[in-house]
């Protein structure tokens, strides 16, 4: 049994990312597993807008209910660029834990970097991850922040042979960071497939209950309506009436916020289309309204809800980017041209109006791809591997 440490700037017990879900699969292999994290009160209205602050010390508690995970909240200064800046007593409670090894998320935060300073001279297993994208890597100062690290950061990783684990099949860490890919293997997000899973009850419940019919054609939104996630570019190309046979009902859920999403709540309002809106939910109710769907779509960008909505069946329109080719090379779902709103509506109609027997194979080959591929069962043994390589190294220099 190891003792781990993850190391996370921002934390909701509530949300579905990887931090949620890999700690619980770690728990059920055997090991105390502890997330360290920063008070929720300090956190940028941007991070918490999308779940809340209130009652966070009872939602960490049923979080750590279930799951057995620790979650520890330490105090910080503040964030700069969404980073948090821990105080000192960062490392003192990781000392005073004394865990076996330390799983830093996002090697490219400011939190890792100090981690990576503090304990350089230490035989202290640290491993880290990265989830940046070069899409995703749009900052006036990314040039100079990237000199830096290969500079400063890279050789103290190269050196000691730490790993960065990439959560994208990518080679940014290598591009712009100069982190040779050998020391950075690939593992993918996943789904979590007690939850996520095709429910023929649960589409007809839901369907029911919001007075959809069985042959409506339900399209789903899940996540952000920011600009970051495409907000505007999911209403209008659901502004005007499809004109199908079938009815269109866009649900969306999600939260909007600030004048962006003012515009993005009034083009929703004035869809031709049925549009059912739905706040942000928790992480474990989502599955029903993946289940209750025909497609899922995500106008820019990836998505971590990818998996999850893939694993209940449903075929996935998504952003032409590398990352999302990869994933839908396998006849289980499409991509549209950036920002495109006439190819995305295009790519709707050719889904909804398929033949009955290639959308249910699309359909099953979606669940087989995440079932093979993304399943956080396996997926969590191949993170453990790693950590428990790197403890071993350690004892085997002692």
């Amino acid at each position: 049994m190891m003792n781990i440490i993850h190391v996370e700037d921002f934390f909701h017990p509530d949300a579905g990312y990887q931090i949620n879900i890999l700690p619980k699969y770690m728990v059920n292999e055997g090991h105390q597993v502890t997330i360290i994290t920063t008070k929720m009160e300090t956190a940028p209205e941007g991070l918490t807008s999308f779940f809340g602050k209130h009652d966070i010390e009872n939602r960490d508690q049923i979080y750590t209910k279930k799951t057995g995970v620790k979650i520890i909240r330490l105090n910080n200064r503040g964030f700069i660029s969404g980073r948090a800046v821990f105080s000192k007593e960062l490392f003192k409670v990781i000392n005073d834990i004394n865990p076996d090894v330390i799983y830093v998320h996002g090697n490219d935060t400011l939190t890792a970097i100090r981690l990576l300073l503090k304990f350089k001279n230490k035989n202290i297993p640290i491993v880290l991850d990265s989830h940046m994208l070069e899409m995703a890597s749009i900052n006036k100062f990314n040039k100079l922040f990237r000199n830096f690290y290969k500079k400063v950061i890279t050789p103290i990783i190269i050196k000691k042979q730490i790993p960065v684990i990439r959560t994208q099949n990518d080679n940014y860490v290598e591009k712009y960071l100069g982190i040779p890919l050998q020391q950075a293997p690939w593992i993918s997000f996943g789904s979590d497939l007690l939850l996520f899973h095709p429910d023929k009850n649960v589409r007809k419940e839901f369907r029911k209950e919001y007075e959809i019919n069985e042959d409506d054609f339900v399209v789903l939104y899940t996540g952000k309506l920011d600009e970051a996630k495409g907000g505007l570019i999911l209403a209008n190309s659901f502004k005007a009436n499809f004109k199908e046979n079938k009815n269109v009902v866009l649900v969306v859920v999600g939260n909007t916020s600030g004048d962006y999403g003012k515009q993005v709540d009034k083009i929703l309002s004035e869809s031709q289309n049925r549009v059912i809106r739905f706040e942000t939910q928790k992480y474990m109710d989502l599955p029903k309204f993946y289940q209750a769907a025909d497609i899922s779509i995500f106008p820019t960008q990836c998505s971590l809800s990818f998996f999850d909505a893939q694993a209940c069946g449903l075929p996935v329109l998504s952003e032409n980017n590398n990352i999302n080719k990869d994933r839908l090379k396998y006849d289980n779902g499409f991509t549209f041209n950036s920002a495109d709103i006439h190819d995305i509506r295009d790519k709707v109609i050719t889904v909804m109006n398929m033949p009955v027997d290639n959308f249910e194979k699309m359909r099953r080959n979606s669940v087989e791809y995440v079932n093979k591929n993304y399943n956080y069962n396996k997926i969590a043994v191949e993170y453990l591997n790693i950590l428990e390589g790197e403890v071993r190294k350690v004892y085997a220099v002692e």
